[in-house]
C-alpha cells in the first residue's frame, strides 16, 4: 500500500515539475532569444520578468474559446487533447534517480519500469502527430491542413532515422529498459562515447520530432501563418505550444538518459564506497540529470535563435538521403564490432 502512495505522489510531482519546467522554458526561451539579440526580454511581471509564464497562462485560460464554424468540432478539440497527452505520459518511464529510502522502505524514482521503454516511448510519441493531424484537418482551414500534412511526413521520415540509430545503441545495451541503460553508464562510462554518431542522428531527429526550429515547417510563420493551430484559441492553443515545450523536456531527459549516463555522476562510485548516505547521493544523481536536462534544453533554444529555418525539400532530403543512410552504415558498424567483440 505504502508503495503504490508513493508512486501516487510521484506521478504527481513528475507531473508538476514537467509542466513547471515547460512553462518555465517559454521565459528562459524569451531571455535567451534577448540576450543572444542585445535586447532585455521580459522585465515587467514580477522582479526580472519571474512571472511572465503565469502571466501568459492567464492570458491563454481567460481568451474566447473560438472555434471556426466549418470545423468539425469534436475533433477539433481532440486534436489538442492527444497531442498534450502524450507529450505528458512519456515522463512515466524515465530514471530520475538511484532508489530512495524512506523509513526502512526503498521506493524507485522511476514511475514504472517496464523492459520495454524505450518501444513505448517511441509508440508514445508515434501516437502525439495523430493530434497535430486530427487537429490540422478538423480546422478546415488550408494552412492548418497543410501543416498538418508537413508535420506527420517529418515525424514519419525522422523517426527511421532516429530509430535505427537507437538500435545501434541497443546492441551495446542488450536491453530495452531506460532504467537498465542508465544504471549501466556508471562513472564516465557514457555512451554517447561509444556512440558518437548515433547520438548526433538522434539529436538532429529530436529536433524534428519536437517541431523546433530549423525543423519548424508545420507551423511555420512565414508560409502558413501558424500551421496545424492557426484557427486554435484560448487553452486549445496553449495545449499545442505547451506540448511543444514538453516534448523538448523530454526529449532533454531521453538524451540525457541514454547517452550521458543519466543520473549518473563523475565519482559517484567513490562515493558510495566512502559511506556516503544513499539517499544523498541519490538526490546528488537527480541533480545531475536536471542539469543535462537545462543543458540540453539551452541547446535547443540556442540553435533556435541561431539557424534559420530549412526548406522543405531540404528538410526530407536531409532525412532520407543523409540521416537514414548514415544510421544503416553505423547499425551494420556497430553490429560488426559488438560480433567482433563477441567472438
Amino acid at each position: 500500500m505504502a508503495s503504490i502512495v508513493i508512486t501516487i505522489i510521484l506521478i504527481f510531482i513528475i507531473f508538476a515539475i514537467t509542466l513547471a519546467i515547460a512553462a518555465y522554458s517559454t521565459y528562459g526561451e524569451r531571455k535567451i532569444a534577448a540576450f543572444l539579440q542585445d535586447r532585455i526580454g521580459p522585465n515587467r511581471a514580477g522582479p526580472f520578468g519571474i512571472w511572465q509564464p503565469l502571466a501568459d497562462g492567464l492570458k491563454m485560460l481567460f481568451k474566447e474559446d473560438f472555434a471556426p464554424e466549418s470545423s468539425n468540432r469534436f475533433l477539433f478539440i481532440l486534436g489538442p487533447s492527444i497531442t498534450m497527452m502524450c507529450a505528458l505520459m512519456t515522463g512515466v518511464v524515465i530514471p530520475w534517480g538511484r532508489d530512495l529510502t524512506i523509513a526502512g522502505h526503498t521506493f524507485s524514482l522511476t514511475i514504472t519500469d517496464l523492459n520495454i521503454g524505450v518501444l513505448y516511448v517511441f509508440g508514445v510519441i508515434s501516437i502525439g502527430v495523430y493530434g497535430i493531424m486530427i487537429g490540422g484537418w478538423a480546422s478546415n482551414n488550408k494552412f492548418s491542413l497543410m501543416g498538418a500534412i508537413r508535420a506527420s511526413s517529418q515525424v514519419i521520415s525522422y523517426e527511421l532515422a532516429m530509430g535505427l540509430a537507437l538500435i545501434a545503441l541497443l546492441l551495446i545495451t542488450g536491453t530495452l529498459s531506460l532504467k537498465e541503460i542508465s544504471a549501466q553508464q556508471h562513472g564516465w562510462h557514457w555512451y554517447v562515447i561509444v556512440q558518437p554518431v548515433g547520438f548526433v542522428i538522434f539529436l538532429v531527429c529530436a529536433f524534428a520530432e519536437t517541431s523546433r526550429t530549423p525543423f519548424d515547417l508545420p507551423e511555420c510563420e512565414t508560409e502558413l501563418v501558424g500551421g496545424y493551430h492557426t484557427e486554435y484559441s484560448s487553452m486549445k492553443l496553449g495545449f499545442y505550444l505547451f506540448a511543444e515545450y514538453i516534448n523538448m523536456f523530454i526529449s532533454s531527459a531521453l538524451m540525457a538518459t541514454l547517452y550521458f549516463g543519466g543520473y549518473n555522476f563523475p565519482f559517484m562510485g567513490h562515493m558510495i564506497a566512502a559511506g556516503v548516505s544513499p539517499n544523498i547521493v541519490t538526490l546528488l544523481g537527480t541533480m545531475a540529470l536536471f542539469l543535462k536536462i537545462f543543458a540540453f534544453i539551452f541547446f535547443f533554444m540556442w540553435v533556435r535563435w541561431t539557424i534559420p529555418r530549412f526548406r522543405y525539400d531540404q528538410l526530407m532530403n536531409l532525412g532520407w538521403k543523409i540521416l537514414i543512410p548514415l544510421a544503416l552504415v553505423n547499425l551494420v558498424g556497430t553490429a560488426a564490432i559488438m560480433l567482433y567483440i563477441n567472438h
